[in-house]
Order: structure tokens, then C-alpha cells, then sequence
């Protein structure tokens, strides 16, 4: 009765709401002074006075549809917490997908999001997810790209009822950076998933002229009477663990030892935050998962896991650089490998004037085969600048530098993006870098510079782009595939939406890449046509067709590599891919490519298949089940000699006792390693920070020793712990 009252109450405010959002003023939660209790219910008396928000309209798979399960957003405040009330109204509650899981994992169900804009400024942005069961996912969106890295502490509960679903909020101010005023001024746009649709919506509507740009279009809050904070957090953590490794036919002890990290944070303003940390542990709960790492062009990128570096990694994205270009990132944190100590200084030094810092002294010791040369320790130092201009845009300049005993790396530059238009945006970068490998070698010069420009709405994406890297272009802190080239590309897409009561969308695309190989002088070339199907229901499914050719060195028969000479090789492939999402319980996904492909290690032409799929089971909320396999071939074209052929088989099974304590089981099984990999982990999270987990871990194998056994031997066995508490105040 209170909740139906509490629609009627809403919707006149939202009138009001309305009025002010066309006269350009800001919605003004309500404030209150009893700190409400976060189960989900929306009960307190509060609620019925609380500003509301409703009338969601879709963007995905169409723009400005009314949604047909309808939405109500109510908001109010503390000196100290935001909070936000959801009423989300389903006619069909038995087919509301929902899950009992860990946190950061729940965007396979329905959900809401809090899209936060905390500085009102365009350029970054908070995202908050809470499925109906109350379990929460978070990232940071800056530059294009969302980062669900980061983790922050924030409380949340759900409850499905009759009519749908209900979700409360609350964010405390100490979590979030935000504007050292008076009145605080922030952007929010509230978003829905209904999973069994594959269909979301959005509150304000997103403008089918502006597309996804939601920085740009966000319904603009005034906060008065905010508690600005002296933030100080203490975070201790102990890890213990314990490795054997097989000799002589036995187990024997490689590793014993304990370890104490402490990682500190001050907030020297609300929008200014210094982070300290001795001896970060690695922190990663859950092994890489298998990738196929034979016949590769460049090394494989594994994303950082560690929470010191995780916090504010959305800050080293960069422009000028679309997804697949060969400088993949100028800051890679990975390549700080044991950080012995670091600090972090991030946030705003003005109202338009961001930075980030990070000084890091990573330990080489057991790393670096020659110490001598390369020194005991190496000393990484990060740098970003940030101007925000109108809207979106900006200006920036970045440096990077990892010195060691004998050389040095050092990368520095500008980089910035441009709202042009409405629908279009126009991003650059301009990177050089400095390296010298040993005392007494030359210092290497090079270069990296791109220019990317972005249009898009509702019925056409435009994408066109140039990179040119030189061949001396190096960064020991970002991550790079391929130097000496000059590449060109664009990308048109344009969405058809269909009267049918099969299709939702179709998405022809043509995608072109040209080349030019500055070692060899020669053209390489990729064009692609491909057809995205999006069907009704959570379905779709993709078939490609690409011509393409790549450069590389030539060898000898003998496999020795001739620097001087090269070849081009066939790379043309055709490639399948689909998803479905069955019902609430199972979802199954699988690719298939079958092409031409070059063989590394022999300079030849070769040809193959590649699959993948995935299936996920979810019996019931608590219980969840993945399996995924992988295929790979490789076949020689002169005598369709096989080359390789690999099959890597993953599973995961989860059982989530609650929403802080969970127990996970992996099986991994590599066939061309011929290895066999368990994990076993209990882990409780209180908050983020407040962790105590438990693992053990074997590997198995059936070459040992240089001998292929006919079964598997345990060669390596750990066991570790780790607990932290996290003090804020």
C-alpha cells in the first residue's frame, strides 16, 4: 500500500522534476537526517517525500521506446551518504534473472545502474550495479573506456515481490571523489537491464543523435549541507604461502614464507587523494585463464589484478587509439611486477585540472637474470595531466619512466580528444619514447602518434582512424603488439531495424585496414564485411568474411631468421559467432574461424580452425557452473603437415553462500602442454578491503623429466591465505 502511494507521490514530483529539467535547473534529492536501514524494502516515511524519477526509454536495441516494465527512481541524502530507492515494476516476476554471486558478477541478470558523474564535468564517471538480489558491480568509464577494476565500498539489498523488484542504495560521500564545495553539483543517469529482452533503458532518455555519448547527456543533481571530509584509510593484509615442486621423483618444499603489505589512504581534499603502499600483494584469487600461447606474433596481455593499481587505472586511458590498435596501452601496470613500495597521488587539483601519479620501486631480484647489469631494483614513475575543456573533450599530456641501474626507458606526450559535433568526436595522441637498454649502449628514439574520429547515433556508426609507429618505438610500461608501421582504418555500420517479429536489429558492417610495413617497404591489408544479428529475446549472432594478408620476417630451412628479407602471408578467414540465453538457468556462446595463418616459427603459410564456446548453468541463485572450451589447428599448406593442434577445457563451479562468503572450484586441462591445473578457494568479502581468503592449488603433468608418462604426475602443489581489514576514518 505504501509503495502504490508512494507511484501516485512520484509521479507528481516527477512532473515537477520535469519542469526543471527543461528550464536547465538541477533535480534536488531530498535530505534527511535519519540514516535509513539498507534492505531493500523502501518502508521508511521518507520515501513518500523523496523526488522521483521515471519514464525510462530504451537505447538498446532501439533508442526512444518506452519500456514496458516499468521504473521508479526516488533519491534523497545525508551530510555523509547518497541513497537511491528503486521500484521496478515486472509482469512476469517469475522470469526476473537474479543470482546470489560474487560481486562484479552480475551482469549476466537484471540490474539497475546509478551512472554518476561526481564532478559534473563530463569526463568521468562512476557506474554502480545491483541485480535484484542486492549483490553490486562497479567500474569507472573515462576516455571510452569502462574499467571494472575498481572497487568501492557501498551498500545495497534487493527484494522481488509480486510486482517486480526493489532495490535501496547507499553511497557514503567518503567513497567517491567529488567537488570541494559548497554545493555539490553531480550528473547521474539511471539505467535497466531486463535480461530475458536483452533490452535496457535509461532515465533521462539518451538522445538517438548522441548515441551511447552518456557523459554528455546526464540529468544534473545539486547536493547542499555535504560533509566534506579529511578521508584516512588503513589497510593491512598478511598472505601466507606455501609451494612444492617435484625433484627426484618427490614433492619437496620450494617456498614457506609469510608476507605483510599495509596500503594507506588520505584524503588530503574530497577531490584530491594520496595512496601509500608497502609490499602490495599480488592479490589474485583466480589463475589466468588459459590462452592459447603457441604460434603467436607478440606476447599475450593479462589484465592487472592488484587493488593499489587497480583504483583509478581508468585515468592512463588515452585517445587517439580504437580497440585493436597496435600501441594497446601506454600504461600497463603489469610490467611493475614486485612493487617493494609505491604512492599514488590522484584527483583534482582544480575545477578543470586533473593528475595522476604513481612512483613504484619494483624489486628485480627474482625476475632479472643479471642483476649486475640491471640493477637490484628498477624505479617506475607514472605521470597524467588532464585539462577538461566543453563537454567531453579535453587535453592531456602523459609521461612514463622505468629506470634501472645500466638504461632506461622514458615515454612522454600529448594527448586529448574533441566534441565536434553532437555525434562526433575526435581523438589524438603523440608519444615519444627514449630507451636504452645498457650502460654504454645508444639511446633509441621512436615515436607513436594516432588520430581516431567517432560518429555515431541511432542508425549509423562511423569510425575512421591513422596510427604510425617507428621502428625504435619503445615502452617498458604500456603494452605494444607491433612497431615500423603506418596503418590506416575506418569502419561504417550502419543498424536496420526490421519489422519483424524475429529480428530486433541488424548491423551490416565494413571494416578496412591498410598497412605499410616500414621494415620490408611492403602493403598489408584486412577488410572484413560482417552481419550482426540481433534477435528477440537475449540472442544473436555475427558471421564474418575477411580478406586479409600480413607481413613477416622470412627464415631459412633451417629456421634462422632472416632479418633482411620478408614474406607475405595469407591471413583470409571466415568467422561464426552466436549467444543465447536459454532461460534464466543456462547460456551457451560459441565462435568458429577457419582460415589461413601464418606459421611463426617457420615463416610459412599455413591454415587452421579455431573454436570456442562457453556454457553457463545456474540451477539455482546460489549455485553457478561454467565451462568453456577451446580448439585450436594448425596446418603446414606445402604438405598439410599438422603443425599443432590444442584443446584447452576450463570449469568453474561456484556455490555463493551468501553474499560475502562463496567456495570455487577450477579445472583446467591443457592437451598440448599435457597438464592438468586445480584451484580450490574459500573467500569471504565484508567490504571491499575486509577479505579473508583461502586457496590450494596442484599441477599435473605427463611430461616430466623430458618423458611423456602414460598418466599424470602432481609437479608443483601451493597453498595460500590471505586476510586484510580495511580501517576508515
Amino acid at each position: 500500500m505504501i509503495l502504490k502511494f508512494s507511484f501516485k507521490v512520484g509521479l507528481i514530483v516527477l512532473l515537477a522534476a520535469s519542469a526543471f529539467a527543461q528550464q536547465g535547473e538541477y533535480m534536488r534529492p531530498l535530505r534527511i537526517d535519519t540514516q535509513p536501514v539498507i534492505d531493500g524494502k523502501l518502508d521508511e516515511p521518507f520515501w513518500l517525500n523523496a523526488p522521483t524519477v521515471s519514464g525510462f526509454k530504451t537505447f538498446t536495441p532501439d533508442y526512444g521506446i518506452e519500456m514496458e516494465q516499468k521504473t521508479v527512481v526516488y533519491q534523497a541524502y545525508d551530510r555523509e551518504n547518497l541513497y537511491f530507492g528503486f521500484r521496478c515494476y515486472d509482469n512476469e516476476p517469475n522470469k526476473i534473472k537474479s543470482s546470489v554471486t560474487r560481486r562484479d558478477n552480475v551482469r549476466p541478470d537484471d540490474w539497475v545502474c546509478i551512472n554518476l558523474d561526481s564532478f559534473n564535468d563530463q569526463q568521468a564517471l562512476y557506474a554502480f550495479y545491483i541485480n535484484p538480489a542486492g549483490i553490486q558491480g562497479d567500474t569507472r568509464y573515462a576516455n571510452g573506456t569502462e574499467d571494472p577494476g575498481i572497487d568501492i565500498v557501498w551498500y545495497s539489498a534487493g527484494q522481488i515481490d509480486d510486482e517486480g523488484y526493489t532495490i535501496e542504495v547507499q553511497i557514503p560521500f567518503k567513497s567517491i571523489r567529488f567537488a570541494n564545495k559548497d554545493i555539490v553539483e553531480m550528473g547521474v543517469i539511471y539505467e535497466r537491464r531486463v535480461s530475458r529482452k536483452s533490452e535496457q533503458g535509461t532515465y533521462p532518455a539518451l538522445d538517438p543523435k548522441q548515441a551511447g555519448a552518456f557523459l554528455t547527456q546526464m540529468m544534473p543533481l545539486a547536493y547542499e549541507d555535504v560533509k566534506h571530509y579529511k578521508l584516512f584509510e588503513l589497510l593491512p593484509a598478511v598472505t601466507y604461502g606455501r609451494t612444492h615442486a617435484r625433484e627426484q621423483d618427490a614433492l619437496k618444499l620450494k617456498s614457506d614464507k609469510g608476507d605483510f603489505s599495509l596500503t594507506t589512504k588520505y584524503g588530503l581534499t574530497s577531490d584530491l587523494i594520496l595512496d601509500g603502499t608497502y609490499n602490495p600483494d599480488f592479490s589474485q584469487i583466480e589463475s589466468d585463464a588459459g590462452q592459447v600461447d603457441v604460434n603467436l606474433r607478440f606476447a599475450l596481455f593479462f589484465p592487472e589484478r592488484r587493488p593499489f593499481f587497480l583504483e583509478g587505472n581508468e585515468n592512463f586511458n588515452f585517445s587517439g587509439n580504437a580497440t585493436g590498435g597496435p600501441l594497446a596501452a601506454i600504461v600497463h601496470t603489469r610490467t611493475i611486477v614486485d612493487p617493494l613500495a609505491g604512492a599514488k597521488l590522484s584527483g583534482k587539483l582544480s575545477n578543470k585540472d586533473f593528475i595522476a601519479v604513481i612512483d613504484a620501486v619494483d624489486d628485480l631480484r627474482d625476475f632479472e637474470d643479471n642483476t649486475d647489469v640491471s640493477g637490484r631494483y628498477a624505479h617506475a614513475t607514472i605521470a597524467r595531466y588532464k585539462r577538461a575543456l566543453n563537454k567531453d573533450s579535453y587535453i592531456g599530456a602523459f609521461y612514463t619512466g622505468r629506470e634501472q641501474k645500466n638504461g632506461f626507458n622514458r615515454v612522454f606526450g600529448p594527448d586529448g580528444q574533441m566534441r565536434l559535433t553532437p555525434s562526433s568526436v575526435l581523438g589524438y595522441h603523440l608519444f615519444l619514447s627514449q630507451d636504452r637498454a645498457s650502460k654504454g649502449s645508444d639511446t633509441q628514439a621512436g615515436h607513436a602518434l594516432g588520430l581516431d574520429y567517432q560518429y555515431s547515433t541511432r542508425n549509423i556508426s562511423v569510425s575512421l582512424g591513422a596510427q604510425d609507429l617507428s621502428e625504435d618505438f619503445f615502452t617498458r610500461t604500456g603494452f605494444v603488439t607491433r612497431t615500423g608501421i603506418t596503418r590506416a582504418r575506418a569502419l561504417i555500420s550502419p543498424r536496420i531495424y526490421p519489422k519483424s517479429t524475429f529480428f530486433r536489429r541488424i548491423d551490416p558492417r565494413i571494416f578496412t585496414t591498410q598497412i605499410h610495413d616500414k621494415p620490408s617497404g611492403k602493403y598489408e591489408t584486412e577488410n572484413t564485411f560482417s552481419l550482426q544479428f540481433i534477435f528477440k529475446g537475449n540472442s544473436n549472432a555475427t558471421l564474418n568474411a575477411t580478406y586479409a594478408n600480413e607481413i613477416f620476417y622470412a627464415r631459412d630451412v633451417s629456421g634462422v631468421l632472416l632479418t633482411e628479407q620478408f614474406e607475405k602471408f595469407k591471413t583470409s578467414n571466415l568467422r561464426a559467432t552466436a549467444s543465447h540465453q536459454f532461460n534464466r538457468s543456462v547460456a551457451a556462446a560459441v565462435s568458429f574461424t577457419n582460415g589461413k595463418f601464418p606459421i611463426y616459427t617457420e615463416s610459412r603459410q599455413g591454415h587452421g580452425s579455431v573454436f570456442a564456446g562457453s556454457l553457463t548453468l545456474q540451477p539455482s541463485e546460489k549455485i553457478n557452473l561454467n565451462v568453456n572450451l577451446t580448439y585450436q589447428d594448425l596446418f603446414r599448406d606445402a604438405d598439410s603437415e599438422k603443425i599443432f593442434d590444442v584443446t584447452i577445457l576450463r570449469g568453474r563451479l561456484t556455490y555463493q553462500l551468501n553474499r560475502y562468503l562463496f567456495f570455487r572450484g577450477i579445472l583446467e586441462h591443457n592437451d598440448l602442454r599435457k597438464n592438468l591445473s586445480t584451484e580450490f578457494l574459500a573467500s569471504f568479502t565484508y567490504i571491499p578491503g575486509t577479505v579473508f581468503h583461502i586457496g590450494y592449488g596442484s599441477l599435473y603433468n605427463k611430461f616430466v623429466d623430458g618423458l611423456e608418462r602414460d598418466h599424470f604426475i602432481e609437479t608443483d602443489r601451493g597453498f595460500f591465505s590471505k586476510i586484510s581489514y580495511l580501517w576508515r576514518l
